[in-house]
């Protein structure tokens, strides 16, 4: 009766079922690239130790700056996504006019950069000190320090974690039916409610996060591999041009020197 039961579902509710793994992968996928950037961002401004040497002016605005910083880690890391999900939706409803799933993006957007801004910054502390200062000694600007040796490699150490916040929220975007978007768990609970069939309806709800996260984590784990596989240096020469400059690509194996 039980098999039974879930094949009468899928067959009658596959169409809502597809909506819903849509709207779900949707918004997790853009919901993580825009909290990545984010962290990115965040992360390495929270990295920037600060410079005594510099104006007053320039290190009250760094102060002022990891004060921000900290609190919108601490807020977004402290709270449930489904109560910033309800405050952030209706705070900014009339301010935006936003559709459910834009406020849906956003949210998962700001709640996973909060998280990957600390997952860049541990990376960036990962990254061995004495690759900035070589960097440094080859003549490289602090932006090109940390834009093409010290990020790159955070980047990467920092992967499995950045990968888990995918996962994470391919499953955490069911309690987003808070403010009503198509997703997977909002879908289940109508057809649910409908055949009162809810073990049934649930279950295979269970397997198809079960399935995506699967896949999700299997392609997380090739690019794993195929990033541990090779290493890009970037190393500036100088020619016999002073004014200029040009950048050779030196490809290590894993581990190499």
């Amino acid at each position: 009766m039980f098999i039974q039961n879930c094949i009468d579902i899928l067959s009658r509710y596959w169409s809502s079922i597809l909506l819903g793994v849509q709207t779900t992968l949707y918004v997790s996928l853009i919901g993580t690239f825009f909290g990545l950037i984010l962290g990115l961002l965040v992360g390495g401004l929270r990295a920037v130790k600060l410079d005594y040497t510099a104006g007053p002016v320039a290190r009250f605005f760094k102060k002022l700056l990891d004060v921000i910083i900290n609190v919108y880690i601490t807020v977004f890391r402290g709270t449930p996504m489904m109560v910033q999900a309800l405050f952030l939706y209706y705070a900014l409803l009339h301010v935006f006019n936003w559709t459910n799933l834009t406020a849906a993006i956003f949210v998962i957007s700001v709640n996973t950069g909060a998280y990957m801004a600390e997952i860049i910054r541990s990376g960036i502390q990962a990254v061995d000190i004495g690759q900035t200062e070589a960097a440094r000694s080859l003549g490289m600007s602090n932006a090109q320090t940390m834009m093409s040796v010290v990020l790159p490699q955070a980047i990467k150490n920092a992967f499995p974690a950045i990968g888990n916040e995918l996962i994470v929220n391919i499953k955490d975007s069911s309690v987003l039916m808070i403010i009503s978007i198509t997703e997977l768990m909002f879908q289940t609970k109508s057809f649910a409610g409908s055949t009162f069939h809810f073990t049934e309806a649930y279950f295979i709800e269970a397997m198809i996060y079960l399935i995506l996260t699967s896949i999700a984590s299997l392609i997380l784990n090739m690019i794993e591999k195929r990033m541990n596989q090779t290493a890009y240096i970037t190393v500036p020469m100088s020619d016999t041009n002073p004014k200029s400059a040009h950048y050779i690509t030196r490809h290590t194996a894993k581990g190499g020197r």
